[in-house]
């Protein structure tokens, strides 16, 4: 019997994509490839028993053409102060497992990357303001990820838009930005220098989107 559990976090992703991401409109990555930094803080949650509020995760990935096409890489990094029974239920809910089959943006991710390292247990900072398009995550000697909005080229006044998907398996409202980082990770992350960028509110359970 699958456990039962529900996550609710803010997150900042950046990936090697155009502004936009063909991703989300179910056509091929801008490069071919795809490979991108995520990072969370988790307000509130629960696996089984096990209470997951306050922790902080990131994932990093990495695929040689799309994600679809699969024979990905992926990396979990959990926050050090989470306890043996919230390293473990982190790792599985961010790895696609105790999940109904295609339920949650992490069970495909999962789904797609047979190439999975070391999960990490580092110190892990975390700060997004999703209305503010800002943010950032770092983990000490492996990466660091900034965002901000995307700014008109003429004028550099912010520019916002946001990208809504009333069935979306991660999200149903994401703002776009631009985003950089800086990684000297076991995952190759090519291209993430002023690129795609989701500031988003995650709501999720072993079921799917929670509304």
């Amino acid at each position: 019997m699958t456990t039962e559990w529900r996550l609710r976090a803010t997150q900042l992703t950046n990936c090697n994509c155009a502004y936009g991401c063909p991703c989300q409109f179910d056509a091929l990555p801008t490069h071919g490839d795809c490979h991108a930094a995520v990072g969370y803080q988790i307000e509130g949650g629960h696996f089984g028993s096990a209470r997951l509020d306050g922790l902080r995760a990131v994932l990093l990935l990495s695929w040689p053409g799309a994600i679809h096409e699969g024979n990905g890489t992926m990396q979990v990094i959990i926050d050090e102060s989470a306890n043996a029974e919230q390293r473990d239920a982190l790792s599985k809910i961010l790895t696609g497992q105790e999940t109904e089959d295609m339920a949650t943006v992490w069970w495909v991710l999962s789904a797609m990357c047979p190439n999975k390292l070391e999960t990490l247990f580092k110190p892990i900072e975390v700060a997004i303001d999703v209305e503010a398009r800002r943010g950032r995550f770092s983990v000490p000697d492996i990466l660091e990820t900034v965002g901000e909005p995307i700014r008109n080229p003429v004028t550099g006044a912010e520019h916002r838009a946001r990208i809504e998907l009333p069935e979306g398996f991660e999200y149903r409202v994401a703002e776009m930005g631009s985003a950089t980082t800086r990684a000297t990770a076991a995952i190759a992350l090519p291209g993430l220098e002023n690129s795609y960028a989701q500031f988003n509110h995650v709501h999720l359970s072993n079921k799917g989107v929670v509304d």
